[in-house]
């Protein structure tokens, strides 16, 4: 049986923080299964700098269909939690549903993959506390004030979760992610 991985994204969920881990976790024998609030199509925005602006510019990106929404997912039946980046975390961080898959995976210590703006769900749903984290610097606050050590480093591994600041990282955050995977991929095949 091919062990699942859970893709999380909503509207405005970041275009390279979502394809990336989209791609690059099934070319390591996972299935990836992309769930959110409800299952439709959603629009990813791509964000980019300008220097001119003080903060990122945000254009819209693919049209992205999620498999599941939230309240169906049986969080038992997957390995992993990716969290993408963008800001759908700051809307579907109030999902109750979306909070108790996320606390199933913190709580089992199975891997969680959280990038950038991500870090808004683990912050919300109370799993960060005492762990180091690294996020896009302007969600520093949100992970120091749910009891997180922020260090601004391109990737942070703390037991079950890896995080990383922003799509900059991915080839690092999805490799430390990986790891995890196949770690507790063999861990349940030996039992």
């Amino acid at each position: 049986m091919i062990a699942k991985v859970l893709l999380v994204i909503g509207d405005a969920a970041e275009v390279t923080d979502t394809l990336y881990p989209y791609y690059r976790i099934p070319e390591e024998g996972y299935e990836m299964v992309v769930a959110a609030p409800e299952k439709r199509v959603y629009h990813l925005v791509q964000h980019d700098s300008h220097p001119d602006w003080d903060i990122t510019i945000e254009s819209k990106g693919y049209n992205f269909q999620s498999d599941i929404a939230f309240r169906d997912v049986r969080p038992e039946e997957y390995l992993g939690l990716v969290l993408s980046g963008g800001r759908a975390p700051e809307y579907i961080r109030y999902d109750e549903d979306l909070m108790n898959i996320t606390r199933h995976f913190a709580q089992t210590g199975k891997p969680i993959g959280v990038v950038c703006h991500g870090i808004e769900i683990v912050a919300k749903a109370g799993v960060i506390t005492g762990k180091r984290i690294t996020t896009v610097a302007k969600c520093r606050f949100d992970a120091e004030v749910c009891g997180a050590t922020y260090v601004d480093e391109p990737v942070v591994v703390d037991g079950n979760m890896v995080t990383a600041r922003t799509f900059h990282d991915n080839t690092q955050w999805m490799r430390e992610f990986v790891k995890l995977l196949n770690a507790a991929r063999d861990s349940l095949a030996s039992v």
